[in-house]
C-alpha cells in the first residue's frame, strides 16, 4: 500500500512554550556536540578512526546535522520563526510551527511505510544469538592484505583468520554486512541473502541491524524527536565498538581489548552483550514505530 500526504494527516496535540523548546534545544546540541567532540577533534587534526570514522562515513551525517533538533509529530512549537522556515515545517494561524505532515509524507511517504513494516517485524522476531560476529572475519576471508576493508592488522594474521571462519558456521542475516563478503566466503553463509528479502530475515540479534535503528531515525528527518534520533546514534555508537573488538582486526593500539570470538569465553562476552543490545534496539524501534504511528495513524491501527 502507497501512503498518500492526504490520508489522515496528523494534527498537532500540544503547544510547547518558547522557553520549555528552546530549553530542549539547547540540552540537545550540548549532547550532541559532547557525543561527537572527539571526531569533531580527530576530523581537525586529519587523523582517521577504524572504529568511529565509521559512523560519519557507513552513516553520512555531519556532526553539525546532529545539533539540529526537533520536537517531532504532534506538537507546535510557540514563536519559532526559524523553525517554521525549515523543509517540511508550517507555520500554523496562531504563529506557532510545526511538522507540515501531508508536505512530509508527500516527499518520504513510502519510506515511512517501508520503515514501518522493517522495524515492526524486527522487533516481532526472536533474537538469534549465534552469529558470533563473525560478518567481519567473512569479509576479509581468504582476501589479499591489500583487499582488507580497514588498514589495521589482523589479529591472527591471514591464515589464522581464514581458520577461524573455516571452522565456524556463517550465519549473517543482515543483507549490507553480507554483501561485502569476500567471494569465497559468500558460499559459506546459512543464507544467500538478497536486498528484497531483509524485511522477511532481518532480527534484532544482530549487530548492524541494531546499529541501523539510527539510520531509519535518519530517515524520518524532522519527524523524529531529537532526543530519540542522539539515543540511537549512542547505541550505534556503543554497538560499533563491539562490533570492531570482535572483529579480525588488532585495535590494541587504538585503546580496544580483543573479544576473542574464537574462544568459548569471548563467544559468551559476545552473546551477553548482543543481548543487551537487542533489548535497547527494541525499546528504541518501538519509540520509532509509535512516530510512524503519529504520522500514519489509520494505517497503523489497521495492520496491528
Amino acid at each position: 500500500m502507497t501512503l498518500h500526504p492526504e490520508d489522515h494527516p496528523v494534527q498537532p496535540v500540544r503547544t510547547l512554550p518558547a522557553a520549555a523548546w528552546t530549553e530542549r534545544e539547547a540540552m540537545h546540541a550540548a549532547r550532541a556536540d559532547a557525543l561527537t567532540r572527539a571526531h569533531r577533534e580527530r576530523r581537525a587534526a586529519h587523523v582517521k578512526h577504524p572504529v568511529d570514522d565509521f559512523l560519519y562515513t557507513y552513516y553520512p551525517t555531519k556532526p553539525g546535522q546532529l545539533r539540529v533538533w526537533h520536537p517531532g509529530a504532534g506538537l507546535a512549537l510557540a514563536h519559532a520563526p526559524e523553525h517554521a522556515r525549515r523543509r517540511w515545517y508550517t507555520s500554523r494561524a496562531d504563529g506557532t510551527a510545526t511538522l507540515d505532515v501531508p508536505a512530509f509524507l508527500a516527499d518520504r511517504g513510502s519510506a515511512v511505510e517501508y520503515i514501518h513494516d522493517l522495524i515492526g517485524a524486527t522487533r516481532a522476531r526472536p533474537a538469534r544469538l549465534s552469529c558470533f560476529g563473525l560478518h567481519e572475519w567473512a569479509m576479509v576471508y581468504r582476501a589479499e592484505q591489500q583487499e582488507v576493508r580497514h588498514p589495521v592488522p589482523l589479529r591472527l594474521g591471514s591464515e589464522g583468520t581464514d581458520e577461524v571462519v573455516r571452522n565456524h558456521p556463517l550465519r549473517c542475516t543482515h543483507f549490507d554486512a553480507f554483501r561485502f563478503f569476500t567471494d569465497e566466503a559468500v558460499g559459506r553463509n546459512e543464507v544467500r541473502l538478497t536486498r528484497a528479502d531483509q524485511p522477511a530475515v532481518e532480527q534484532p540479534g544482530c549487530l548492524h541491524a541494531n546499529m541501523d535503528v539510527y539510520k531509519w531515525a535518519l530517515k524520518l528527518g524532522p519527524a523524529t524527536p531529537g532526543e530519540l534520533l542522539l539515543d540511537t546514534f549512542e547505541l550505534a555508537r556503543d554497538i560499533r565498538e563491539l562490533d570492531m573488538r570482535a572483529s579480525p582486526y588488532d585495535l590494541t593500539a587504538w585503546g580496544y581489548d580483543p573479544v576473542p570470538i574464537e574462544t568459548a569465553e569471548g563467544k559468551a562476552t559476545y552473546v551477553a552483550a548482543q543481548r543487551e543490545f537487542a533489548a535497547r534496539a527494541n525499546t528504541l524501534r518501538e519509540r520509532l514505530l509509535a512516530v510512524t504511528h503519529a504520522l500514519t495513524p489509520a494505517r497503523s491501527r489497521s495492520i496491528e
